[in-house]
């Protein structure tokens, strides 16, 4: 018993960083590629199968393979956290969102650009 307690961890690890993964896809300001490499460090030390699945999925295995093999982050998925960075951004201001709130957002966006922009593009996406 003492054994599955660490595989049982792991595992619910990597089913709530999947679940946080794929609500970054559609959410802005949460994101998807961090919370995927988790679940598939996660998987890879839980379930064979659910790590199969995450590496083989059609939209987010090549974006994982591409990250574990080169440390890169595609042009396309480079371009799309970048516009959903800027559009976040906007919406805060429309919405008159407090300006030291805006200046903390613009701070940490920034940070992000930068290692995403300074990343390689890799070869798979």
């Amino acid at each position: 018993m003492r054994r599955m307690a660490p595989r049982v961890l792991w595992l619910l690890l990597g089913i709530a960083a999947t679940g946080f993964g794929i609500a970054g896809a559609v959410l802005p300001l949460l994101p998807t590629t961090p919370f995927l490499l988790v679940a598939t460090y996660a998987f890879a030390r839980s379930s064979p199968r659910l790590h199969a699945w995450l590496m083989s999925h059609r939209q987010f295995g090549p974006l994982i393979a591409n990250w574990q093999q080169h440390g890169a982050i595609g042009r396309r998925a480079k371009q799309a956290a970048i516009a959903v960075m800027a559009l976040s951004l906007a919406m805060s201001w429309l919405l008159a969102v407090p300006g030291w709130i805006i200046a903390i957002q613009t701070a940490v966006l920034a940070g992000v650009a930068i290692f995403i922009l300074t990343r390689p593009d890799g070869s798979q996406v």
